[in-house]
């Protein structure tokens, strides 16, 4: 699954569109590197995101197969890592 589609997907992003601007800035990165929308994401993968406030670091548990998944839901596919 693409990277974009992922974060949009697990719900830590509303909109692919965010995603993909997030991605274009390179506050998006996997295993420490920058990464293109195209990137495909693999169950182990380290996710970190840079706000303007905070960095988010997230790995990867499990790759969606719906296109959104219920936020109750969204342990079952990322855990935060601190």
């Amino acid at each position: 699954m693409r990277i974009d589609s992922f974060l949009n997907a697990v719900n830590l992003v509303k909109r692919r569109a965010t995603a993909q601007d997030m991605i274009a800035h390179k506050a998006v990165l996997i295993n420490g590197g920058v990464v293109k929308a195209s990137r495909e994401v693999r169950v182990g993968d380290v996710i970190e995101m840079k706000f303007l406030t905070h960095n988010k670091r997230y790995e990867a548990l499990a790759l969606p197969t719906a296109r959104n998944i219920p936020k109750a839901a969204q342990k079952d596919y990322i855990k935060e890592i601190a």
